[in-house]
């Protein structure tokens, strides 16, 4: 009970800190992202595979994950 109060003043700690609440903002969208491409990527690739239209659509949906990293960070340079 000590151990998980002492863990959860440490969390609350660190979230007080904005540059650690920064770094945890990019990681989990970072960890979000990658969850994202993990099904996408594969749908993306079968489908070029049996069909070479879908190359732009299945480049498109593959890098539309990507983006969310790339608001993290522009969201993180602004705050």
């Amino acid at each position: 009970m000590m151990e998980t109060l002492e863990a959860s003043n440490v969390a609350l700690q660190t979230l007080n800190d904005p540059g650690a609440a920064a770094a945890i903002a990019v990681g989990l969208a970072a960890l979000a992202s990658g969850y994202a491409e993990r099904g996408i990527g594969a749908a993306a690739v079968g489908a070029m595979a049996e069909d070479d239209d879908m190359f732009v659509p299945g480049l498109i949906m593959t890098v539309l994950p990507e983006t969310l990293v790339i608001l993290a960070l522009v969201v993180v340079f602004i705050a």
